[in-house]
């Protein structure tokens, strides 16, 4: 279709173009879900529980929920406790998973080996709530099988050396069992994304194999291992349903107080439990921030 001209008066009556409408960008139409989604279940409901933060019992406003976050023991006790699981299971998850990763891709390990590696993990990162609770008190609890299976053939009592499932170590591990598989499925494309010509241009200036991760290697990888530890810290603190069908109450973490808070009859304070969980949006928007600018860094090497 031809666009109409139009007669200029000023250039003595020479016709011009008339400009184009622009026309509505259909691509739009397909991110709207999205935005929508993220409307819906995250912008709407962090305003409410910032919102909701400053209410007292009785619905006034109070600061009181506020100041409890760095005065109250049990609280800080709490963030503590959920802060120092989720560091030690990304740290523990990123290195192990790191070196899995590596070992399949890298490694020369068998293809029906990787295949099966990968299909693992994107079913075991995704393998949590009551299932996995369930799944480790019937292997390592206190009538688990391997614990009596130790008891019966060894004649080792795992619980005498101080041990039990039951614990910040015992529920580390747990959570390790999703953080591992997490770390392998992420970091796999930025290890296959390593360029055979870096390899091949260390060798020919003489370089060796530990020189080349030493300088090349590992520093191009870097950021994606910090991005993804980052990712895992986040995944572990933000951790509920696995915590409390694992162990109830008898581990003061964050996720569980906001439910005794918010759900409990003794301790009844829905404004404290949205000030706790402030408290930990908070804590994920800095890790979420943190975890972008390092992919971004990545995004500079391993495409």
């Amino acid at each position: 279709m031809s666009v109409p001209e139009v007669q200029n008066p000023i250039n003595g009556g020479a016709p011009v173009a008339r400009p184009s409408r622009r026309r509505f960008n259909w691509d739009w139409v397909g991110v709207a879900p999205f935005f929508l989604f993220a409307l819906l279940f995250l912008i709407l409901p962090s305003i409410s529980i910032f919102i909701r933060s400053f209410e007292s019992v009785d619905g006034g406003f109070t600061l009181d929920n506020i100041i409890a976050l760095f005065t109250e023991r049990d609280i800080i006790n709490a963030y503590k406790t959920s802060l120092g699981i989720s560091l030690i299971t990304a740290l523990a998850g990123g290195v192990f998973g790191f070196f899995l990763a590596y070992s399949v891709i890298l490694g020369g390990l068998p293809r029906a080996f990787r295949v099966f590696l990968i299909t693992f993990s994107g079913v075991a990162s995704n393998f949590a709530g009551v299932p996995l609770a369930f799944a480790f008190i019937a292997t390592i609890g206190n009538a688990g099988l391997v614990t009596r299976g130790l008891e019966n053939l060894l004649g080792f009592d795992i619980h005498q050396t101080g041990f039990t499932i039951y614990s910040t170590v015992g529920l580390s591990i747990v959570y390790m069992y999703f953080q591992f598989p997490l770390m392998v499925l992420i970091m796999a494309p930025a290890l296959d994304g390593l360029r055979r010509e870096w390899v091949e241009a260390c060798e020919n200036l003489g370089g060796t194999n530990f020189q080349y991760w030493r300088y090349i290697a590992f520093p191009i990888l870097l950021p994606s291992i910090l991005g993804t530890m980052v990712l895992l810290f986040g995944n572990a603190f933000g951790a509920y349903a696995t915590a409390y069908a694992f162990s109830g109450s008898f581990i003061n973490l964050v996720t569980i107080l906001i439910g005794a808070q918010i759900q409990g009859d003794v301790l009844y304070n829905p404004g404290l439990g949205n000030a706790l969980a402030l408290g930990m949006i908070v804590i994920m928007t800095i890790s979420m921030l943190g975890y972008t600018y390092l992919q971004r860094r990545s995004a500079r090497w391993v495409q």
